[in-house]
């Protein structure tokens, strides 16, 4: 699999450094044992790591001749190694009910593919326990801000889970090196609702109504996004106790919440 030529197209840049690999699986806190989906393989490096620590693993990756190199590929294991399950697919399309319940994610992804990837893991209704994602720094750091750097990604990522930082990747590391720094970004989904009695389509038509204009305060964006008039949008907003000129990126997700009770 040496051999293989990354893909521009696909986002591909192959990881061998091992203290980087290692630290991946220790962010998921991978077992002995453990249900694990690996999204996008590549050259099994990954994969590796996580059958040396006697992990289940199934691979999903999109791109045909990499899942069938993968699935052929000797990687050694050792006796106290884990299983292999090699899936060619797009990760946007795979069955996750067809996983254990509790099942981690491990992987090194496209960047373009963090947003897609997150909602869809954490809308399933066989969500993950805890993931560990390697992607751009700046898209990590985009995911765990706190009021006054939100966006559509962070809130709807702190919504389903708690979410943290773990080790800096240089580009220097990948082949080919990327133009930017990447960062593993850990997710623990949240074994209680962070809110009772939400309609979370509902909640998110609110948020994403609140970012719709970014550069305006949100009795614009409310009053565009839901179609509502902006004295309507002055009502919710003083419901809320939240003032009239914030805008999105501002608000917790209490701040949501407060909101999203003033539809009803």
């Amino acid at each position: 699999m040496k051999d293989v030529i990354p893909k521009k197209s696909l986002g591909q840049h192959w990881l061998h450094d091992e203290p980087t690999l290692q630290s991946i699986c220790d962010s998921a806190d991978v077992q002995a044992g453990d249900a694990v989906l690996e999204v996008g393989p590549g050259l099994g490096t990954l994969t590796k790591q996580l059958l040396v620590r006697g992990a289940k693993v199934t691979a999903v990756e999109f791109d045909p001749i990499l899942a069938e190199s993968l699935s052929k590929a000797d990687l050694e294991v050792g006796p106290i190694g884990g299983s292999l399950t090699v899936v060619q697919q797009d990760i946007l399309s795979f069955d996750l009910t067809t996983l254990p319940a509790g099942y981690k994610v491990v992987a090194n992804i496209p960047y373009y593919l963090t947003s897609n990837l997150i909602r869809v893991l954490s809308e399933s209704s066989n969500p993950f326990s805890t993931a560990a994602i390697l992607i751009q720094k700046e898209v990590a750091e985009r995911v765990v801000a706190k009021p006054g750097q939100m966006s559509m990604l962070s809130v709807s990522a702190q919504y389903y889970c708690e979410v943290s930082l773990g080790a800096l990747v240089p580009a220097k590391l990948f082949t080919p090196p990327p133009k930017v720094d990447s960062q593993v970004l850990v997710l623990r989904y949240r074994t209680e609702p962070l809110f009772e009695d939400v309609n979370t389509k509902k909640f998110f038509q609110l948020v994403k109504a609140g970012f719709s204009q970014k550069r305006k305060t949100l009795v614009n964006s409310l009053s565009g996004g839901l179609a509502i008039s902006k004295d309507q949008a002055r009502e919710m907003l003083g419901a809320a106790h939240i003032a009239e000129n914030t805008r999105a990126q501002s608000l917790s997700l209490a701040d949501w919440h407060a909101l999203y009770q003033t539809l009803s």
